[in-house]
């Protein structure tokens, strides 16, 4: 059995990574702090990423009309009901949730911490919107509390970079995460398999210039072509390739052969919004893609990090 899984997977999973890091049941309350991003509001760019919707990736948050300790205590009624000695991790999760002067993001982050059984925070970012004051504010959470900042990349290859609208280059990206870990903050990346135009290969050398930094976990989601978003607009005019459900699997194994088996997978497809999704309609089934991720793993008698022991 591979060594950092509690359910026979083959890759190092979050229940394994929670469970031996808090040892009980934590969950993630999924918020929404009413942020923007740099490249919407004219700071690096216009218009945000192309894929974005308007809840900026918030659509399983809370609602952004009610104050944060409102949202929290909304998602956690539904959860203790299910989970009832549940702890939480508060995930600041729509748009760039570190894009505002240290005085605000205190308000904000530290109104959920001091809420009952909440152990921790999750910051959803980007590299160029951490500033030199927010990062000493950021040294100084981690010092109190479980944080994490979940930086999204998406792409190590600027064409595509460019085309997604994301506007910030490799460097910033790679400058930022040595930062947060001179400081020992745990850094988790979100890439995006399946961008316009992007082979397999090139979905497989993001992953690998990853493994070199030393991250701490991973997100890989699978592009998702949504209503009212540029990406639809541009898919209408430059249809390009949507990968199958084989297909992305097969790069998703590749993608874990090549990452070190103490890196943990906090994602590995997608969660949709069923009322906007265009395509691929496959990823509805999330459970189908998970049980056929480890279906064709065991098939290859393949595991996370193979590829760096060869």
């Amino acid at each position: 059995m591979f060594k950092y899984t509690l359910d026979n997977k083959r890759y190092h999973t979050l229940n394994y990574h929670v469970k031996n890091k808090y040892n009980c049941k934590v969950v993630k309350v999924s918020l929404n702090a009413g942020f923007t991003c740099p490249n919407i509001d004219g700071t690096a760019g216009y218009g945000g990423c192309i894929y974005c919707s308007k809840t900026g990736s918030g659509e399983f948050g809370g609602d952004v009309t009610k104050s944060l300790p409102e949202q929290f205590i909304e998602v956690k009624e539904k959860i203790t009901k299910k989970w009832p000695n549940s702890k939480y991790i508060a995930y600041f999760q729509a748009h760039t949730n570190t894009y505002a002067p240290v005085n605000v993001l205190k308000q904000k982050y530290e109104s959920v911490l001091i809420l009952e059984n909440v152990i921790g925070i999750a910051i959803a970012t980007r590299c160029d919107a951490i500033s030199d004051e927010v990062l000493d504010y950021l040294t100084e959470l981690n010092k109190k509390t479980n944080l994490t900042i979940e930086l999204g990349l998406q792409t190590i290859h600027e064409t595509t970079s460019k085309l997604i609208n994301r506007c910030h280059n490799l460097e910033q990206f790679e400058n930022m995460v040595k930062k947060l870990q001179e400081r020992h903050i745990e850094v988790v990346v979100h890439i995006i398999n399946g961008l316009p135009h992007e082979t397999k290969e090139m979905m497989i050398e993001t992953v690998k210039y990853l493994n070199k930094l030393n991250i701490d976990g991973i997100k890989i989601h699978m592009l998702n072509l949504t209503k009212d978003t540029a990406l639809a607009t541009y898919y209408q005019k430059n249809p390009f390739h949507i990968l199958t459900k084989d297909e992305y699997i097969d790069i998703v194994i590749n993608q874990l052969e090549y990452l070190n088996p103490k890196i943990v997978i906090h994602r590995i497809t997608a969660d949709p919004d069923p009322k906007a999704l265009i395509e691929p309609t496959w990823l509805l089934k999330k459970f189908c893609v998970l049980n056929d991720i480890d279906k064709e793993m065991k098939k290859r008698n393949t595991y996370q990090g193979k590829k760096t022991d060869e």
